[in-house]
């Protein structure tokens, strides 16, 4: 079945609809876009030019995909924004595509929820499975890994990490690295423990929850230097995959993780 196009939409004939796609009132899709089977382009959303996507995304109306960068290095270069399958975004969302200096291309994985007024700047990369909540803000070239919520009126700056199965609290200000299976809030958050939560979602056995629970202790609130705790807690943890990629996410750090938080949950730590 072809796709199912509202009289009112804009629709470039050069633009590369899949089956099943549907298109509502007064939306537009440009020329130079792949849009996968099964999407949904609701009324009043735009899909601009150098757009791909793949299968069952929805982008609800009024939301901007594919927006050219608020980067005043952007000199009207080709570049891209690149989109995975089953992505639900939602009203007044802004994705922008890529720059030259950051490769050329923004990514959206698979399976990610960015919520109202959410912004993804140009060159980040998002992994799968991420939760952006309502107003939530990521500047130009972060990158948020699988399994991350994000709370509303959150921001992160610019080349950022966030690892993965990581919570950033709502109304929080992010600038530097958030290592995964963490937990950060406030205005200019520290990391203010493990994600318990999120850990125990994901099922781990309670050794490896009490382990990650003891490298947060070790790494950021033992009073010796940085090199010598994730030394300790690479050598005391090595059986633990998720202590190892802590590690490792740290060590390789180009801005450096954020510092513990002035008064650590040490309850849930």
């Amino acid at each position: 079945m072809g796709a199912i196009v509202h009289p009112s939409s804009f629709v470039s004939p050069k633009a590369e609809l899949g089956d099943n796609v549907r298109v509502g009132p007064c939306a537009l899709v440009e020329e130079d876009v792949r849009i996968g089977d099964g999407c949904e382009i609701r009324a009043f959303a735009s899909v601009l030019r150098y757009t791909s996507m793949g299968r069952n995304n929805v982008i609800h109306s009024y939301a901007l995909v594919g927006g050219a960068p608020q980067d005043l290095k952007f000199a009207g270069e080709v570049s891209r924004l690149e989109i995975g399958d089953n992505n639900n975004i939602r009203e007044f969302a802004t994705l922008h595509r890529g720059t030259a200096g950051g490769g050329g291309v923004t990514r959206i994985g698979c399976n990610n929820l960015i919520m109202a007024y959410c912004h993804v700047a140009h060159d980040c990369r998002l992994g799968d499975y991420i939760v952006m909540s309502n107003g939530a803000t990521l500047a130009g070239h972060v990158q948020v890994f699988d399994n991350v919520v994000i709370g509303g009126l959150s921001a992160v700056h610019q080349f950022s990490r966030i690892g993965r199965n990581a919570f950033v609290g709502g109304m929080t200000g992010i600038s530097q690295d958030l290592p995964p299976y963490m937990m950060a809030i406030g205005e200019r958050a520290g990391v203010q423990g493990p994600n318990l939560v999120g850990l125990r979602r994901l099922k781990l056995p309670s050794s490896s929850i009490t382990a990650v629970r003891a490298a947060f202790r070790l790494i950021w609130l033992a009073n010796i230097p940085r090199r010598e705790a994730l030394e300790k807690a690479e050598i005391q943890y090595a059986h633990v995959p998720e202590v190892l990629e802590i590690v490792n996410f740290v060590r390789e750090s180009p801005r450096g993780v954020l510092s513990a938080a002035r008064s650590p949950d040490l309850a849930d730590a």
